[in-house]
């Protein structure tokens, strides 16, 4: 307990600390106040304040002058709220706060995070479409009255408002002075004056006559007064009737109808942009209509407001809407007495592709709909009814007198048809054809009567000629088609040992040397002997009794491309194959590791090589050589479900090999798909060339190991784990020594891995089970577990 009042106690010093810091701001240090000298608390209390005002970032400038900051130090003031992230808490406000801040001006969709309804937003999308409600959620629009401007001269001061006094001449003195609720200004030495309801000229006029009583120069005309407005006051305005946000707001005193109408969201959907009004003291002052200002720029009825002013937005009376090519569809709203043309005025007129014989009028009668056409001439005289909607039709996109050329000529496009004009002229205008140009036959694409199309063929050569011309008619389409889009890409192949194999556009008079130069040359490997072409049957007469299928010829080249018969011209679709020559072959290496005197890397120089060849050429066997367990890796199949042992031996295997760039190479060349053999190598070396002294293939790696002296048992036996190697020792001492078979083991299935990777398993034999020898030190002995039963 007596931790916590001591923790309320700091906290309430912390806090009256604080305060203390910030309420040292007086006003005299406002008015000389320097932005970079503020701490960040005074700043965050600048910000508090504002809000207390219900101002935004926006109306920091009246702010300012409110609080008499020097102008050079507003900027720097909006940059250290801005800097501290403390605009947000200028720019929100709360559902009680009858301030609305430039947020709160903007759509629903936007300002709030609650969903709408499908009404909702209907009425939303509608509002958009209304002329002038741009002007409401534009956020480059704030419509803030100048508060650093030149005092107007018809403004009425009231309490509140700061007047400053400046004489100068023969006499100096300065006076800021704010008007007294009762109406007063108190002047020194002079006494009070009253200001109030005075417009400025006339309280100018008022104070400087006063003034002349206690400075005699001011009449001689040695002594001058300046006399200007200072801080202004704030006022409260009611806005009422179709606006967004109905409330009173608090506004500075230079605000006018316009800024109202922007802090309230602007008037609603059933709002009145025209009949906005101004009631002062129970009287209609002024009428104020946005199209003015958004069509003249006029804004003559934005009156400046004043103190416990009433701003009502009736609603609207007529509305109607203007789509179609107009260059501002909109909805609009019209006065009495205003026709079509003022709607279209307001809409910016007709755009380039309008059509403008007339206007499409839909119109909601008492029980119906009704369709009207208004002509040209009566577009000034059309009254309006609210509700109607007008649609301003395109023109059609047909031509009178276009035809057009394309394909093969030189300047395909549009021109211009004229009278007695023939397809010569035509392609004379269009710089002739080219010369791909097909010339035995043209179309041109020409619409009926009923605008159905239907071809017309000409000979292009007659055209061209002279004899033959077609007289063209509007919107003609004339087609002169190139040769090579009439038929079959032509293309030729040439694979097999070359260095760009693939197809190749076909050219005329295209040898077979001219093909492999295409190709990059030939590679090392290939043959120049019986170079292949096969070729398709083209353009031949069928026969029953032929089977042939494709032309192959046979050629010999040289190295320098030159062939037996240099006139061989190839045709459209050759194949030609260069085959690899039969005598080329690439070194095949194999890897010998373990006990030999020479290890590494071997090429196979015979087909017939062998493994004894290739333990002479390394040197024989060392004297701890383990003959009996040599292994050969060689590329095969290997299915996924075979003995896990497999994949034991490799990783032993790789583990035995010292040079880890050998290591690095073995595994390079060994894959999946290879697979251990066992190769009994003692008896490779008692009878060299016998069946078990196997042929050597490329990727082949031979393993020789020191002798052997552990056994590793697996499966199910109670102890898995290494045993000494004893010649005497049998099958079931092995098993003894890892604690016996378990009661699920299966002894008829057990099975031997030897070090060559030999497996040998156990037979039965009548009622007995052979088991089998351990002649072989056996790297691996296994056996199966029992299978469950169904």
């Amino acid at each position: 307990m007596i931790k916590k009042l001591l923790l309320l106690q700091l906290f309430v010093l912390v806090t009256l600390c604080v305060n203390a810091r910030v309420s040292t701001m007086s006003s005299e240090a406002m008015k000389q106040m320097k932005v970079e000298n503020l701490s960040d608390d005074q700043v965050r209390q600048i910000v508090a304040e504002m809000k207390r005002n219900k101002m935004d970032i926006s109306q920091i400038d009246a702010y300012a002058q409110q609080k008499g900051i020097p102008a050079s130090e507003v900027q720097k003031l909006k940059q250290r709220i801005v800097a501290l992230n403390l605009e947000k808490e200028l720019t929100t406000t709360t559902k009680s706060d009858n301030t609305v801040t430039d947020s709160d001006t903007r759509t629903v969709d936007e300002a709030t995070s609650t969903p709408m309804t499908h009404d909702e937003l209907k009425a939303l999308q509608r509002r958009r479409r209304i002329f002038g409600s741009e002007l409401f959620s534009n956020k480059n629009l704030s419509f803030e009255p100048n508060l650093r401007m030149a005092t107007p001269g018809n403004y009425q001061l009231a309490a509140g408002d700061e007047i400053l006094i400046d004489v100068y001449g023969y006499s100096e003195v300065q006076h800021r002075l704010k008007v007294t609720p009762e109406g007063y200004i108190r002047i020194p030495n002079l006494g009070p004056v009253f200001v109030n309801g005075l417009s400025m000229d006339e309280a100018r006029e008022r104070i400087t006559k006063q003034l002349a009583t206690i400075y005699g120069g001011i009449r001689s005309g040695n002594t001058f007064v300046s006399i200007s407005l200072g801080n202004i006051r704030s006022i409260k305005v009611l806005l009422i009737g179709e606006v967004m946000a109905p409330a009173t707001y608090t506004l500075p005193s230079l605000a006018t109808v316009a800024n109202a109408l922007y802090v309230s969201g602007g008037p609603t959907e059933n709002g009145s942009f025209r009949n906005i009004r101004v009631i002062r003291n129970g009287k209609l002052i002024a009428t104020f209509d946005l199209y003015d200002f958004l069509s003249k720029g006029d804004l003559t009825n934005n009156v400046v407001l004043r103190d416990q002013d009433i701003v009502r937005v009736n609603p609207y009376t007529t509305r109607v809407e203007l789509a179609g090519q107009v260059k501002r569809p909109a909805i609009f709203e019209a006065k009495e007495g205003e026709t079509l043309q003022t709607i279209l005025d307001f809409a910016g007129g007709y755009t380039d592709l309008a059509y403008r014989d007339n206007i499409n009028v839909q119109r909601i009668n008492k029980k119906e709909r009704e369709v009207l056409t208004v002509p040209s001439s009566q577009i000034g005289s059309f009254s309006l009814k609210s509700g109607d909607r007008f649609y301003v039709d395109s023109i059609l996109n047909t031509y009178t007198n276009r035809v057009t050329i394309s394909g093969a000529v030189f300047h395909p496009g549009d021109y211009a048809l004229t009278q007695g004009m023939t397809l010569a002229d035509l392609i004379k205008k269009a710089d002739g054809v080219r010369e791909e140009a097909a010339l035995n036959r043209g179309l041109i694409r020409r619409l009926q009567a009923d605008r159905s199309p239907a071809y017309v063929a000409f000979d292009v050569e007659k055209v061209l000629s002279g004899p033959q011309s077609q007289v063209l008619q509007r919107e003609d389409s004339v087609f002169i088609f190139n040769k090579a889009d009439l038929k079959e890409s032509y293309q030729v192949k040439i694979s097999g040992e070359v260095n760009k194999g693939g197809y190749f556009a076909y050219a005329d008079s295209m040898h077979l040397e001219d093909l492999i130069l295409l190709a990059g040359g030939l590679r090392d490997a290939a043959s120049l002997q019986h170079v292949e072409i096969s070729r398709r049957l083209r353009n031949v007469t069928y026969n029953g009794t032929d089977t042939t299928l494709a032309i192959i010829r046979q050629f010999d080249i040289t190295p320098d491309l030159r062939s037996e018969n240099a006139g061989f011209v190839l045709q459209p679709f050759d194949e030609v194959t260069i085959r690899r020559s039969p005598i080329y072959n690439e070194q095949g290496n194999v890897y010998l590791d373990g006990e030999v005197l020479y290890p590494g890397w071997y090429t196979i120089n015979s087909r017939a090589e062998r493994i004894s060849d290739l333990l002479k050429r390394a040197g024989g066997l060392r004297q701890e050589a383990y003959a009996e367990g040599a292994v050969l890796l060689r590329k095969t199949f290997l299915n996924e479900g075979d003995s896990a042992l497999l994949s034991s031996k490799l990783d032993l295997f790789y583990s035995s090999l010292k040079d880890t760039t050998a290591i690095s190479k073995v595994q390079n060349t060994i894959s999946k798909k290879e697979q251990l053999l066992g190769i009994q190598l003692e008896r490779v070396l008692e009878n060299p060339g016998s069946k078990y002294d196997l042929l050597l293939e490329e990727g082949d790696v031979i393993r020789i190991p020191k002798r052997m002296q552990t056994v590793q048992m697996f499966g199910e036996v109670y102890f898995p784990k290494k045993v000494r190697f004893d010649k005497n020792y049998t099958f079931r001492d092995y098993v003894r020594g890892a604690g016996g078979f378990t009661s699920s083991g299966l002894r008829r299935k057990s099975y031997v891995v030897y070090a060559n990777g030999e497996v040998k398993s156990t037979k039965r034999v009548l009622f007995l089970i052979v088991i089998p020898k351990l002649s072989l030190a056996p790297k691996f002995m296994c056996r199966q577990r029992r299978k469950a039963r169904a």
